[in-house]
């Protein structure tokens, strides 16, 4: 099937440019001639040596040049914004149910962090898609290599038996199980239906967290499935055998619902792991994926989604499908990527884990240029695209059903036959890891993989529909939050200094502004090095007295006025049109100081220890359970500070070097100086330590007043004054 090109050829989709792009150019050009005025003003007046200030001056003029330049690079993700549209009902008048297979990726590595009955939810919210269930296949990759999580999936087969037939008669939304049993609220189901299926959900439910909760599966359970026969009591995580089950195989024609339609088919694989073997963490479990998968479904197109990222849309296949089968564009798309989020969002967003801004404004950006990053999860590949397939005009792929591959192999030989693609030895002298699969040798292999297939000449899809195709967990702590962005930014600066740095690997293969944006989120990690400085040094010079600024009377106070309020009119203008609130936007800038002062400090030093070989890669997977007490705490917005993290010392530092130089300053021009003549000298630097004193109002709560075990452990609080009053004295001396 398939129409022709001509007079009657519909778009499967639709592209609009972001609307006032010309009112934000002229914005941003105005901006710019600020910046360059503060540039021109700092280089110009340096003191002279001997005089008060120089020292700080010239670090300021660093630190200045740097926010400016990278200011510029930002802009490439809003000079272009690109919005996308699909037609999802031309895909079904144009293919009916000729649509290719599609394979998606279930990826958990931890039981203990990332509990098994999340996981079976992720697996059936993914098997319930509207789509032909026979061209479904569902794989899970368990690199905890843990019987309890096997035993899920075995449970979540069964029940699929139920759900999936549920869904497809109500149109159930979403069909997380767990997610659609929270609404609370649903309208034209009978209640004997409804509760039949919630019954068998929350029986399943209850063994499956008996099971975890007592660290062992149903004593009867090793009877009904051979696939518990694979583990033994040598095996560990990070020592075992490939285990490979064929849970549910698509080509027995006894593979049926209760309504006896057919069922996806459902994979489990835990990788072979030896400890002399490098694992190369999500990216290695990811292409033995895409070997094994070849083998029993060989789905052209691939979703691969986390463990604690459940379908939010049934229809997100085919909207990913309008994008590959258009036959004018599609084409040349390697990947549509869907934006991360997230369902346990506070209203305010203490941590700031929306990724609003990013979703929202600057992945539409990228995609006004070739399209967005890989970014990890909730993104649809084509196949040959991952396994180094370079893009090329001539070559159009043909998206048909293709016939079962071994179809005369049994379930056991097919598993015994693919189990060796899976093993530790078999990626040796092999471009996988390097021209093949993800990319390994980063803890952002997705972004450093996207990179390349676009450096292939292929372009990505940024996709963000009204429903939400994926619904995540946020982190629910700040030791959460700045771990997961201390690898985030640890990996894209190690993408920056590899050899598929967007600098020199993609220089001439990529479209500037593509390159620049890339280069913008490379470089959150280096942002440590001024914003500390600007935190911390004008604070210093406030309490000794010794202005860094022009004073208010001078015309040279203008750009610094004009830049400050309108980078942070638009920056809140930006996050309430996002969805955000003004609140959520006061948060948001809080963890951006926090993230910069912290995860970027400790990324940047731990990639520069990495490259001289005092410091290795690790591969952090974020807790998705948390106790009911910080549960509770999180859903009030109280910040998370009740461990001894080292972060939170820098933290707690620098927030009290703020406040006593503050307080110490404001009593100087009190009782000394006067209040007009000190506020002419000194008001941006009041205006910046006061600011960096209120945004920290939080900690010092956690500091001195709280009493939960979310407040600041002693230690820090004993700890953070000490080497704050140090500072600020040994600043009293400095020249």
């Amino acid at each position: 099937m398939g129409s022709e090109h001509g007079i009657g050829y519909l778009p499967l989709f639709e592209t609009r440019r972001g609307k006032g792009r010309i009112i934000y150019r002229v914005f941003a050009a105005s901006v710019f001639v600020g910046i360059v005025l503060i540039w021109v003003y700092r280089a110009s007046h340096i003191p002279r040596s001997g005089e008060d200030g120089r020292l700080g001056w010239i670090g300021l003029l660093g630190a200045e040049l740097w926010f400016g330049l990278y200011w510029v690079g930002t802009q490439s993700l809003r000079w272009n914004p690109t919005y996308r549209y699909t037609f999802k009902d031309r895909l079904s008048q144009r293919y009916g149910n000729d649509l290719p297979r599609i394979d998606i990726f279930v990826c958990t590595a931890n039981p203990e962090i990332e509990p098994p009955i999340m996981v079976t939810n992720t697996v059936l919210s993914v098997m319930a898609y509207d789509y032909p269930p026979e061209k479904i296949a569902v794989y899970l990759s368990d690199d905890g290599g843990s019987d309890l999580t096997f035993y899920a999936l075995l449970e979540a087969s069964r029940f699929s038996q139920h759900w999936l037939p549920f869904c497809k008669k109500f149109n159930v939304e979403p069909r997380s199980p767990a997610a659609y049993f929270s609404i609370g609220s649903w309208d034209a189901i009978e209640d004997k239906e409804l509760a039949s299926v919630k019954k068998l959900y929350e029986e399943m439910e209850n063994r499956i967290t008996t099971a975890v909760k007592l660290r062992r599966i149903p004593g009867n359970t090793d009877l009904n499935h051979k696939g518990f026969s694979q583990w033994n009591s040598s095996s560990s995580r990070r020592d075992h055998d490939t285990i490979l089950q064929l849970i549910i195989d698509g080509r027995d024609p006894n593979a049926k619902d209760i309504e006896g339609c057919a069922l996806p088919t459902l994979v489990y694989l835990a990788r072979e792991k030896r400890p002399q073997y490098p694992h190369n963490f999500k990216a290695g479990a990811m292409n033995a994926l895409i070997r094994v998968s070849s083998e029993i479904s060989n789905g052209q197109v691939i979703l691969n989604v986390d463990c604690d990222m459940y379908a939010n849309n049934s229809c997100s296949v085919r909207d990913a499908l309008c994008f590959f089968m258009d036959e004018e564009k599609g084409q040349e798309i390697a990947f549509v990527q869907f934006p991360q989020n997230f369902e346990n969002l506070t209203k305010n967003e203490v941590y700031s884990g929306s990724l609003r801004v990013l979703s929202e404004v600057e992945f539409h950006g990228f995609d006004g240029y070739e399209g967005p990053l890989y970014v990890g999860t909730g993104c649809f590949h084509r196949r040959d695209t991952l396994c180094g397939r370079e893009f090329s005009k001539e070559s159009r792929i043909q998206w048909r059903s293709e016939n079962d591959k071994h179809t005369k192999e049994s379930a056991d030989e097919l598993e015994t036959r693919v189990k060796g693609l899976a093993s530790c030895a078999y990626e040796d002298n092999t471009q996988w890891g390097k021209e093949m699969g993800l990319r390994y040798g980063c803890p952002v292999e997705d972004v450093m993989t996207g990179l390349s297939i676009q450096c292939l000449g292929w372009k990505s899809v940024y996709y963000n529909p009204a429903r939400k195709g994926f619904l995540g967990v946020a982190a629910t702590s700040l030791d959460q939050t700045l771990l997961q962005h201390k690898r985030w930014s640890e990996g894209d600066l190690q993408v920056l200094l590899s050899r598929y740095s967007p600098a020199w690997y993609g220089l001439g293969r990529i479209s500037p502004g593509l390159l620049l944006g890339y280069c913008s989120y490379c470089l959150w990690a280096p942002n440590s090095l001024a914003t500390v400085f600007y935190s911390t040094v004008p604070s210093l010079y406030l309490l000794r007295g010794i202005s860094l600024f022009p004073q208010v009377s001078s015309p040279w106070f203008l750009p610094f006025a004009y830049v400050i309020i309108a980078k942070y009119t638009y920056s809140l203008a930006e996050f309430l049109w996002s969805g955000g609130t003004v609140l959520g936007w006061w948060n948001d800038q809080r963890i951006w100081l926090y993230k910069r002062t912290t995860s970027y400090l400790f990324a940047f030093v731990d990639t520069m220890l990495g490259l001289v070989g005092f410091s290795e890669t690790s591969f952090i997977v974020s807790n998705k359970v948390s106790d009911p007490d910080l549960s509770q705490r999180y859903e009030q917005e109280m910040m998370e500070f009740g461990t001894s993290f080292p972060m939170f010392t820098i933290l707690a530092t620098l927030a009290m070097l703020n406040l006593i130089s503050f307080v110490c300053a404001a009593k100087r021009v009190v009782t000394d100086v006067g209040v007009i003549r000190g506020l002419d000298t000194m008001a941006l630097q009041f205006l910046l330590c006061g600011v960096l004193v209120l945004i920290n109002v939080p900690l010092y709560w956690a500091l001195f007043f709280r009493k939960d075990k979310g407040k600041m452990p002693s230690s820090i609080t004993a700890k953070s004054v000490l080497l704050a009053v140090f500072i600020c004295t040994c600043s009293m001396f400095m020249y």
